[in-house]
């Protein structure tokens, strides 16, 4: 099981995501924790390195954990993502491996990984994501 943090920022009804150099599918923003880091910890710091946008820590909302075929692994192998609302400072932009950020509508659902689909559903659901 691979184990993720990811940040749920939805504006005007589009959620923003990311695309890592050399991948066909867009994510969530945020990865994977580092030894001893909470999940709070972990959305901070990757969606500083990620972003280059400073989360506000006390800001942050719970939204879901959501399961699912892990994109780019064999069969089997599952990845659960632990998702979170916050507010940010800064302007987010591609840094580090991301090589492209976008605003997806719901349209652009097959543009996203499996458990991002889900994620997804879960949005357009309620409402969030047009």
């Amino acid at each position: 099981m691979i184990d993720k943090i990811a940040w749920i920022h939805v504006a005007d009804g589009r959620i923003l995501a990311a695309r890592s150099r050399g991948k066909d599918k867009f994510y969530l923003p945020g990865g994977k924790r580092e030894p001893g880091e909470t999940d709070a910890e972990t959305l901070v710091r990757e969606i500083r390195e990620e972003l280059g946008v400073e989360i506000d820590a006390e800001s942050i909302v719970p939204a879901g954990t959501f399961e699912g075929q892990a994109h780019g692994h064999a069969a089997g192998t599952l990845v659960r993502t632990t998702a979170y609302s916050a507010e940010f400072r800064g302007t987010p932009r591609a840094c580090a491996e991301i090589e492209e950020i976008a605003w997806l509508a719901y349209a652009d659902r097959p543009r996203v990984s499996l458990v991002a689909q889900q994620i997804f559903d879960h949005l357009h659901a309620v409402g969030r994501l047009r």
